[in-house]
């Protein structure tokens, strides 16, 4: 067709099962007048093969909206979460579903930042990661003046999140100085938006499908920085799930062991004396006498090692005896609960 030039443009969305159908229009105009196109599209709403393997599909979190500008922020390829029952991913995408927003509490080496890029991987949504540490301000974390003039502005990432959507992933929440809290609260509450104060006061409000999830440690002096959250920020988490280990003490998850004989290779019987190993590390952990609990990951590149037919023993010192501390002393209690299990 020659001489033709666009002049209209939509999309309409007809929901199918657990696949979005989308039908673009185009109207174009020729030498012989105005051409309608219509053109029928089927987009499935995750690429993840574990979509179906979750309870998830009622909760459409961007129906009929795809983030093709930020693709390359959507995680691909996360490995599955296990877990004994406790439906955590479940859980989390009805929060935000609902809610929008919700907050994971556990210990380090529970998989809470796993679970958020699984949970972006299922349903298809961009993560924007912000780790709370000690000199994050709301200055990088909102956006600032560049330039030897000052003269060019570069969004931080959460205002990046507030235009683009998907998941603002709040790591460490805990560790938050209190002038980003302060900046987040008209953010996640009922007006939805942030001010530039930094920017003549413009005003960005919060894109339609724009989700929140906080992840922190228990408060304990422990860590050092930690405190009690804010509690005005607090209270705009409409929903708390707590994480733990699957395996403390004597008690031992037969999915856990199976998960590390899965990404490993390694024997049952060597799969589950490593796991007897991590948990009573873990309760230890709890206990206060040791500074670190093993994650599943943790056992698992122990276990790696094993299959590659490295001693256990010595395995464990290239991994688990050197990661849960540098001081002497507590190294050696860790030898001793290996050598309780591999006698």
């Amino acid at each position: 067709m020659d001489d033709q030039r666009t002049v209209g443009y939509g999309r309409q969305i007809d929901k199918v099962a657990d696949v979005n159908k989308i039908e673009e229009v185009m109207s174009s105009k020729g030498k012989k007048g105005k051409i309608t196109v219509r053109i029928s599209k089927q987009r499935s709403r995750s690429r993840s093969p574990l979509y179906f393997k979750y309870e998830i599909q009622k909760y459409d979190l961007h129906p009929g909206y795809y983030f093709d500008s930020t693709a390359d922020a959507i995680p691909q390829g996360v490995p599955e979460y296990i877990d004994d029952g406790n439906q955590y991913v479940e859980r989390i995408v009805r929060s935000l579903f609902y809610f929008k927003q919700c907050a994971l509490i556990g210990p380090t080496g529970t998989g809470k930042t796993h679970i958020v890029y699984l949970i972006g991987d299922l349903m298809g949504l961009p993560i924007w990661e912000v780790n709370c540490g000690l000199q994050t301000s709301s200055y990088d974390l909102i956006g600032r003046f560049v330039g030897l003039g000052k003269e060019n502005w570069i969004d931080g990432q959460v205002t990046t999140w507030l235009k683009k959507g998907g998941i603002l992933y709040i790591d460490e929440a805990n560790m938050m100085k209190q002038d980003v809290a302060t900046r987040l609260n008209p953010v996640l509450d009922t007006r939805g938006h942030l001010v530039l104060t930094e920017k003549d006061n413009e005003v960005v409000p919060r894109h339609k499908f724009a989700y929140c999830i906080i992840a922190m440690n228990p408060f304990s002096t422990e860590f050092a920085g930690t405190k009690k959250l804010n509690a005005a920020f607090r209270r705009r988490m409409s929903v708390w799930i707590n994480f733990s280990y699957q395996s403390i003490g004597d008690n031992i998850s037969p999915r856990e062991a199976e998960l590390i004989m899965k990404r490993s290779g390694c024997e049952e019987e060597i799969a589950y004396q490593i796991l007897r190993v991590g948990a009573e590390m873990r309760r230890q952990y709890q206990a206060g006498d040791l500074p670190y609990g093993p994650s599943p990951r943790d056992l698992i590149n122990w276990a790696v090692l094993c299959k590659d037919g490295v001693d256990p023993v010595k395995g464990a010192e290239e991994t688990l005896v050197a990661l849960t501390s540098d001081v002497p002393e507590v190294q050696e209690e860790v030898r001793q609960v290996i050598s309780g299990v591999f006698r």
